[in-house]
């Protein structure tokens, strides 16, 4: 299984994790992490190298860059996907969140995001694409049997 974490999703480790659900995607990430390492496979990309490069906090920048070093591909952003990143544009998304699904799809990987609007975009068109957005926690019950979408 191949799975692609945009910056936010890595970053929720870094977030307060006072609130319940920040804490419990959070959770949520580590184990997808720790997966990674025992048969599914982490997809990143330069476009998360990117913004995890404007991060301002060094220490949190560091973590999050070691994460990636873990990827097992690393998708780099070209003109192609820059072009189907503009077809994603023209559904609602913006930026970024078009280059980290067109990422996704090139890779054949489940992206999983913490952002809500992401999701919540990608669900009402869902036959854009043939991959799935997630969050990471609802997703992580769905493999393993607990929960449903």
């Amino acid at each position: 299984m191949k799975v692609y974490l945009d910056a936010c999703c890595l970053c929720r480790l870094f977030d307060n994790h006072q609130e319940h659900r920040i804490r419990l995607e959070a959770e949520a990430v580590l184990t997808i992490l720790k997966r990674c390492t025992t048969g599914w496979e982490m997809i990143e990309s330069t476009a998360v190298l990117y913004e995890i490069g404007l991060i301002s906090d060094i220490r949190i920048k560091k973590h999050a860059r070691s994460l990636v070093a873990r990827a097992h591909e690393v998708i780099r952003v070209d003109d192609a996907i820059l072009s189907r990143a503009a077809e994603f544009e023209v559904i609602g998304l913006m930026g970024m969140d078009a280059i980290h699904v067109a990422c996704a799809e090139q890779a054949g990987a489940i992206l999983l995001t913490t952002d809500n609007e992401l999701i919540k975009i990608m669900k009402r068109n869902v036959n854009s694409t043939s991959i799935a957005v997630k969050n990471p926690l609802y997703w992580l019950m769905e493999v393993d049997g607990h929960g449903t979408d």
